[in-house]
Order: C-alpha cells, then structure tokens, then sequence
C-alpha cells in the first residue's frame, strides 16, 4: 500500500502537482534505507534536495563602502562634464543657423549635386516599389490559379475511382 502510494506521488510530482506535504513524504521515503529497487534512481534527486536545505553561506559580506568607488563616481562626473561641454561650446559660438549662401561656391554645388542625385535615387526607388506591388498581384493570382488547380487534381482521382468500380 505505502509503495503505490509512493509511486502515485511520483506522478504527481512529475507533473508538478504535489503539494509541500506530500513532497515532504517523498523526501522522507527516498533519504531511508528501504527504497524499492525500481525508485532507486529517484534517489539521488531527493537526496540531493534534503542536503541542499543543509547548506548554509558562512562568508561574512563587507558593509563598508570602498574608498575606489568613490573615485569611478567622480571619474564619471568628470566625463559626462567634457563631453556636456564639447557638445555645447561649438554651438554657442555659432550665431544661427547656416543658409546655402554662407557656404563657398563650391560647397553650393556638391549641396545641388547631392540634391539631385538623391532625388533621381527616391524616384528610382519609387518606381521599384509599384513594380512590387503588381508582382504581388501576379503572386495573388497565381495562388488562387494553385487553389483551383487542386480541385481538378481532386476530380481526377475521383473520377478514377468511380471508373474503377
């Protein structure tokens, strides 16, 4: 009685339902000597749980603080500080805003170049994305041509059949 209770309470612990106190049943029968040969390899599981719960920390753990942490906190200060600074120094020192008559003639005319060139590559890719949208509706058709194709392949075996008979 006390081993197919045992081997019920296996099952349950298998699919996670047992509760503290059948699990603590379990614990118990697995630690003694007379363990069923075929739950042996139960064992060691359970063995290894009641030991765990022995296991204490005895490393004492520090409370004061270390006098380099202090340090790494200013070091950190001291660099959001520079670079705070190196973003905003350039920026103050600017009056406002460039317009494309402050820049050289030179610079004018890579800013057109460049201008022109990315708007030949927007209507370019423009034209790339329509022809997308009619290979989708080529795509489309050709599954719903799949669809009914597997209607006829269906005909077919049943009109095999009925000539069979």
């Amino acid at each position: 009685m006390v081993l197919n209770n045992i081997e019920k309470l296996i099952e349950k612990y298998n699919k996670a339902e047992t509760t503290l106190q059948e699990e603590e049943t379990l614990r118990d029968y697995f630690t003694s000597d007379n363990v069923a040969p075929h739950l042996d390899h139960y064992k060691p599981l359970f063995q290894y749980f009641s030991k765990a719960q022995e296991e204490q920390f005895t490393k004492d753990v520090p409370l004061k603080p270390r006098k380099t942490i202090r340090l790494y906190q200013w070091i950190s200060v001291a660099a959001v500080t520079v670079l705070m600074l190196g973003l905003l120094i350039p920026t103050l020192r600017e009056s406002g805003p460039k317009t494309l008559a402050d820049y050289t003639p030179e610079e004018q005319e890579l800013y057109n170049k460049t201008k022109s060139a990315l708007a030949l590559l927007s209507s370019n890719f423009n034209e790339g994305a329509s022809s997308m949208n009619v290979l989708e509706m080529a795509s489309d058709n050709f599954n719903a041509g799949l669809y009914k194709a597997s209607f006829v392949t269906q005909f077919g075996k049943k009109t095999n059949e009925f000539l069979k008979q």
